[in-house]
């Protein structure tokens, strides 16, 4: 870490987080410390949206949409609820930038999360449609968009500060790090859920099982916040704000400079962005609508295919560093693309070729999903990292995942599952595409 200088902490510190900087202990904060931070953050995050996305194949058909003709659509309807979320995000991220410049980095985190954690633990308290009508639809939408426009405003900056404490040689594997928390986020919530499918009957579960993971999510949450606050206190984050390195920088202006930055990283991590709903939330919805096969006994291959996902994530980091991070990319485009013809023949093959499915799906989406983020970082030089690499995250989830659970199942129900493989096709062909486009995904200096 660098030394502390006496300078002001500029515009991104308001003056108590500059205060509570002064009297932090000299002690440095290690990489594993933050790496820590940075995988419970994450972590909290993605259990937030996964509670919401088992419970928009399980729950929310049932429970909100009651008067669909058929399961199908239903779930349908469910998933373009779902979509809200990544709508909501960027307009999130634009607001909170702001807050960030004006307030500071704790008071937009602590703002961002009680949003996140609030709007998640609402949703354990909405009637169904049978008692408040289109009332009850009408609340869950606005639940959405408020985890949505809370997720905008928890980017907190401490990937970019682990990356940017990463030795040249290592920083595939530092940027894998982050990425850890979306599989630890789709194991506690897969876990929750399957447990009270399991343990409770149909009515009970529908009743009031299903509301107990959206309890959790806020008190997952408030740990989160203390933790990123802990670490965003620090004297080595406020230097690196000083120095304008993790400094919110205004939307405009970053578009201004760094448009077509923008635009090609949103494409470089869609082949692994299409591919994560396509191996979590669909294929669950899929089984429901299309097998025999019970959603507990499914959530609890997908728990394992998670545990794939961890390792695979881990394999990514000692890979991208020995190969590069740009060709480690596009080969794992490649082999996704390939996946998206083998893919719909093994979910129509019985309860062994699902389980090869989720197992063979989490472990791609392991290797690619592991350098996504940093691929999306490295575009942009130190002074526009924080505020680029957020807005491109943005757009990237938004045009690869937000909707991917509601196109890939109305593609299947007309067209057959081929379709769905056609649309993850689709996303590996937009990443190569990025790639060749993209002159490098190294980090620059300005």
């Amino acid at each position: 870490m660098r030394s502390v200088t006496q300078q002001s902490l500029g515009p991104s510190s308001s003056s108590m987080e500059r205060d509570a900087r002064r009297i932090h202990d000299d002690r440095p904060v290690s990489a594993g410390n933050i790496a820590i931070g940075v995988v419970i953050g994450r972590a909290a995050e993605f259990f937030d949206f996964f509670v919401y996305g088992i419970a928009s194949v399980v729950v929310f058909p049932q429970l909100f949409f009651p008067f669909a003709p058929d399961r199908l659509t239903a779930t349908l309807y469910s998933f373009a609820i779902f979509a809200l979320a990544f709508v909501a995000r960027p307009v999130g991220s634009l607001v909170f930038m702001a807050v960030d410049r004006t307030y500071g980095r704790g008071v937009k985190l602590t703002i961002a999360l009680f949003i996140l954690g609030g709007s998640t633990a609402s949703i354990a308290f909405l009637p169904g449609y049978a008692t408040l009508g289109a009332w009850a639809i009408i609340m869950l939408a606005i639940c959405r968009l408020g985890q949505g426009f809370a997720l905008g405003g928890a980017w907190d900056g401490l990937a970019s500060l682990l990356a940017l404490n990463a030795p040249q040689h290592h920083r595939g594997w530092y940027a894998m790090i982050p990425q850890l928390g979306a599989p630890i986020g789709f194991m506690l919530a897969s876990a929750l859920f399957a447990y009270f499918l399991m343990s409770l009957s149909e009515a009970d579960f529908l009743s009031w099982g299903w509301r107990y993971p959206f309890f959790v999510a806020f008190a997952i949450n408030v740990v989160a916040l203390f933790t990123r606050l802990r670490l965003v206190m620090t004297k080595e984050f406020g230097i690196l704000l000083e120095e304008h390195e993790l400094q919110a920088r205004r939307v405009t202006e970053v578009l201004r400079l760094h448009g077509r930055n923008v635009l090609i990283g949103a494409f470089v991590p869609l082949a692994s962005f299409a591919l994560f709903h396509l191996v979590t939330v669909f294929p669950l919805g899929w089984v429901e609508i299309y097998t025999d096969h019970g959603a507990s006994s499914f959530l609890m291959v997908q728990f394992v295919g998670a545990i794939c996902g961890i390792l695979a994530i881990v394999a990514s980091g000692l890979v991208a560093d020995r190969i590069g991070r740009r060709y480690h990319l596009g080969v794992c485009a490649v082999l996704i693309a390939i996946f998206s013809f083998v893919a719909p023949m093994l979910l129509e093959a019985g309860v062994a070729g699902r389980n090869a499915f989720v197992i063979v799906g989490f472990s791609l989406l392991g290797l690619s999903f592991g350098q996504a983020a940093g691929a999306v970082a490295s575009r942009f030089g130190r002074a526009y990292r924080y505020t680029g690499a957020a807005l491109t995250s943005d757009l990237s989830w938004l045009i690869g995942a937000g909707f991917a659970p509601l196109v890939a199942l109305g593609l299947t129900s007309r067209f057959g599952l081929a379709f769905a493989g056609y649309y993850l096709l689709s996303g590996a062909l937009c990443t190569i595409a990025a790639l060749i486009f993209s002159k490098t995904l190294e980090i620059h200096n300005d």
